[in-house]
């Protein structure tokens, strides 16, 4: 992981926030602007080679700004090397899509739009892909009413006592 850390401070030293390793594990904080370049050089770099997006996920920090964060986990096959990628994203902001990059982000990107409200600008097809296309709100988000936003209708028969 040490080459890791020293060509991503040489390339992409503007876009690196921050790099925490612990436990073997490195994380990299990115820039949100900067996430498809520092996406397409681990990709396209001989020596690197992430050539296997094995997910993306969402992260709500409920009263914290900024609010959301995106996890990009991925994988080195020829250097069998795991990294993970994060962006922090202000509410009703968008991070750009690395569909580009991995085509496999297509689908995980939708799906942290569908659960997080969390858009992916650049992304080819960014609706819906786990629940209905009129559904309200978005299911993990920390505020997200544990019963749904069903108005509740009481008649005696539904009270406990």
């Amino acid at each position: 992981m040490n080459n890791l850390t020293e060509k991503l401070k040489e390339k992409c030293s503007d876009a690196v926030l921050e790099v925490k390793t612990c436990r073997n594990e490195t994380t990299v904080l990115v820039n949100p602007g900067d996430i498809v370049n520092v996406c397409r050089f681990l990709h396209d770099d001989e020596d690197l080679a992430y050539d296997y997006i094995s997910g993306i996920s969402g992260v709500d920090y409920l009263g914290k700004e900024p609010r959301f964060a995106v996890v990009y986990h991925v994988y080195s096959m020829k250097n069998k090397n795991r990294l993970t990628l994060k962006v922090l994203v202000p509410e009703n902001h968008s991070v750009p899509s690395v569909s580009s990059v991995w085509r496999g982000a297509n689908w995980f990107e939708r799906e942290v739009f569908d659960m997080y409200g969390i858009k992916f600008s650049g992304h080819p097809a960014m609706k819906r892909i786990l629940m209905p296309d009129d559904w309200t709100g978005y299911p993990l988000r920390k505020d997200y009413p544990l019963k749904g936003f069903i108005p509740a209708k009481w008649t005696k028969q539904d009270r406990p006592w």
